[in-house]
């Protein structure tokens, strides 16, 4: 089996921790599930062996599409050759999302199921460990970031297992970890996502300075008095951003998406 660098492919090669990962798809009571980038079907061999499952797999290399369907004639009508970051969301009801998951463009990823995120029952995703540290920072730390707050604006997040690279084929240069997202049962009040999302960027923008420097266009100057505007954005908690997105000057023609 050919291996594209251009691609992010590190498969997985421990059976013992491939299964581990798919059983913990029990934990959402879900029978959707979708595999993103099942590459060499360490995972998907185990979703397809549990017939309470009904998945669709995505696959961006045609190849490996073609690889998985002569190793699982099983999966010929459930698997997609397409870019997931350019997919329609491919069910009716809430899934639960899995998956090795590329590293350059992991981000991108959360992003997407961010964006789907009233549909997702739950994620189970493989990451670099050093990503897999920022989706779940805390303030006051230097991983915490754009990807922390939006991540845990809609999910509670932790990491579940650390995995060496020499568990992979190719083996990375860095350690993976794998991280359970779990949806929120009640969101936080915020005045609107696109102003929630605008203050995280712009905060995040500039993070070494105090906020009332990036923030300036957002607010008044009476606003951008309040103490708070002298900490900087690692120090802010989601509550803090959601509370701040009420006090905005309407932004909505100025922000961009993710």
């Amino acid at each position: 089996m050919i291996l594209k660098k251009e691609l992010g492919q590190h498969f997985l090669i421990n059976d013992h921790i491939a299964k581990t990962i798919v059983k913990t798809i029990e934990t959402f009571q879900c029978k959707n599930v979708l595999e993103i980038g099942p590459g060499g079907g360490a995972l998907t061999k185990y979703i397809l062996k549990n017939p309470e499952i009904q998945p669709c797999f995505v696959e961006i290399d045609p190849d490996k599409v073609a690889y998985l369907k002569n190793v699982f004639p099983s999966i010929n009508q459930k698997i997609i050759c397409a870019d997931i970051l350019k997919l329609d969301y491919p069910f009716h009801e809430p899934a639960v999302i899995i998956g090795n998951f590329p590293y350059n463009i992991s981000s991108q990823i959360i992003f997407k199921i961010i964006h789907w995120q009233k549909n997702i029952q739950g994620v189970i995703g493989m990451f670099q460990k050093e990503v897999a540290e920022r989706i779940v920072a805390q303030p006051n730390s230097k991983a915490y970031g754009i990807l922390s707050v939006i991540t845990q604006y809609f999910f509670d997040v932790e990491i579940i297992m650390i995995i060496p690279p020499t568990d992979f084929n190719p083996p990375p240069k860095v350690q993976s970890a794998v991280v359970l997202f779990k949806p929120k049962k009640l969101l936080i009040e915020i005045a609107s996502f696109t102003c929630f999302k605008t203050l995280v960027k712009a905060g995040f923008g500039q993070r070494r300075k105090m906020l009332r420097n990036p923030l300036k266009p957002y607010f008044t100057d009476r606003v951008l008095k309040d103490p708070i505007f002298s900490k900087r954005a690692e120090n802010l908690t989601i509550a803090d951003f959601a509370q701040l997105s009420f006090k905005m000057i309407s932004i909505e023609s100025k922000s961009k998406p993710i």
